[in-house]
């Protein structure tokens, strides 16, 4: 594994992350943070990785999207414990092409599809009975075909300028790797647990 390739370097860890934790190796905590700088994470899954960066997808309306418009910048962070490794990452945000956006809500599971459609993210509701009826009004809504992306929903793309591979190692002597863009490859460092 060459130590200069971030991306060659995660896939390799990640591959071993599907699996020692098959469940959900693509989970992420994003980070971002609103207008007067207040921080805010929450988990997201990592929905594809190449030399343009990293994608996730949300609603546009909410609180992350409108965070990412205020301060286009994010950093994530994914945590494997059973192999006691993790990686961060952080640079600036846009979203991805409508095409884009498109092909992954079509990959999607139908069931996932109606959800994007039924759900207001983030936004008060009344009860679990009353998301499920809207659930069911969507459902009815395009009963018998396709389900269309909903406008207000996409990706996002994080165009990685700095990594940090950590292993863990005993008595807390870590190794931690970071790497950040320089010109068109990139510079590596290791420091200190």
């Amino acid at each position: 594994m060459k130590r200069n390739n971030p991306i060659e370097w995660f896939q390799e860890w990640y591959k071993d992350a599907v699996r020692t934790e098959p469940r959900v190796p693509d989970a992420m905590q994003l980070s971002t943070v609103d207008a007067s700088g207040m921080p805010r994470i929450r988990t997201v899954l990592m929905k594809g990785l190449d030399a343009r960066g990293l994608v996730f997808y949300t609603n546009y309306a909410s609180p992350k999207s409108v965070q990412l418009t205020e301060t286009p910048r994010a950093s994530a962070c994914f945590h494997w414990k059973d192999l006691a490794r993790q990686v961060i990452i952080a640079g600036p945000v846009s979203r991805v092409s409508a095409e884009e956006s498109d092909a992954y809500f079509a990959s999607r599971g139908r069931g996932s599809q109606i959800g994007a459609w039924a759900s207001a993210q983030s936004q008060p509701i009344d009860s679990r009975e009353a998301l499920l009826a809207q659930v069911a009004a969507v459902t009815a809504r395009f009963e018998g075909q396709q389900v269309p992306r909903p406008p207000g929903w996409g990706g996002y793309r994080i165009d990685i300028e700095r990594w940090e591979f950590w292993q863990d190692h005993a008595d807390r002597l870590h190794d931690r790797w970071i790497l950040t863009r320089s010109g068109s490859g990139w510079s590596s460092q290791r420091v200190q647990p």
